[in-house]
């Protein structure tokens, strides 16, 4: 190697070290601690020498127990969020990217939400959808409908009720990431749209959501990730109940690691987490090369 590689070689170690070093000691080795621990009996007030290996005892007992399956169920059903709320970004996105007036104004107000305290969304949400007091609740009175849903307080709604006010926090991000995107398409595919006679909805099926498909990937990965990993909206709000209708799989883990105080079993439901998210990661990079375009 020559001196000048040698030197770039160091230069870029260098570089990359600090990431490498925090990865290492915040994401690797917590991640193989984890796994050690998921195979053990053993809880955070006991001392190292009380670890006790139990084998697979751990996931079969998540395997059987109803809360944590139900905990997955409703993980899966708020995956449901990241769809809905990239299909309201990108329409809005395409909207405020025309000849719109004020859309600074209105950039502002769908991004507020997200950059806003979950505790002071949280507080807001209960207001909104208190089941004697709220505002929806009342307007659906006017309406006519004498026993309007508890929401919050539902079995039937509360998760339902997250998903909402989950989706309303994250449009604006989503927003902002599709007027990027839309910014890098040519305008002269959509003069060459025009004068074909190709109508508004046309040149968006065929021109926009094509060549938006890498922003789309992109917040779709991150997106379900995220909602893998929601826990403070649920804290605030419902805390898993009512019935643990609410309760998904971090809360879960959370669960069982500070309240009840089973760190092995925490430990399992995470690497649980942790194998799902991989694969649903796997499966969205397989199908990607079939859809995303450069």
């Amino acid at each position: 190697m020559s001196r000048n590689s040698f030197r770039e070689t160091v230069v870029g170690y260098l570089f990359i070290g600090p990431l490498m070093i925090g990865m290492i000691l915040f994401t690797l080795i917590p991640i193989a601690v984890s796994l050690i621990l998921s195979f053990t009996d053993w809880s955070l007030v006991q001392g190292i020498k009380d670890i006790t290996f139990v084998g697979f005892k751990n996931f079969t007992y998540l395997f059987q127990d109803p809360v944590f399956i139900k905990s997955v169920k409703n993980n899966l059903i708020f995956m449901l969020v990241v769809p809905i709320t990239m299909a309201i970004s990108v329409v809005l996105a395409v909207l405020l990217n025309s000849n719109v007036y004020m859309k600074g104004l209105f950039k502002v107000i769908f991004f507020i939400p997200y950059i806003s305290s979950v505790v002071a969304i949280a507080m807001v949400s209960q207001v909104i959808f208190h089941p004697s007091y709220g505002p929806i609740n009342e307007l659906l009175r006017t309406f006519g409908i004498e026993n309007p849903p508890l929401w919050l307080a539902d079995h039937d709604y509360a998760l339902i009720t997250l998903m909402l006010i989950t989706i309303w926090m994250g449009i604006g991000y989503k927003l902002i990431i599709y007027m990027a995107g839309l910014q890098n398409i040519p305008q002269e595919l959509y003069e060459a749209a025009d004068i074909d006679g190709a109508s508004g909805i046309t040149k968006f099926f065929k021109i926009t959501l094509p060549l938006l498909s890498p922003t789309s990937f992109f917040l779709l990965i991150t997106g379900i990730i995220a909602s893998f990993k929601v826990f403070d909206i649920i804290v605030v709000l419902t805390e898993g109940g009512p019935s643990d209708s609410t309760s998904v799989m971090v809360f879960y883990l959370y669960k069982q690691a500070f309240v009840n105080m089973k760190t092995g079993l925490a430990s399992a439901s995470s690497i649980v987490l942790v194998l799902i998210v991989l694969g649903i990661t796997l499966v969205q990079f397989l199908a990607q090369k079939k859809w995303v375009n450069y």
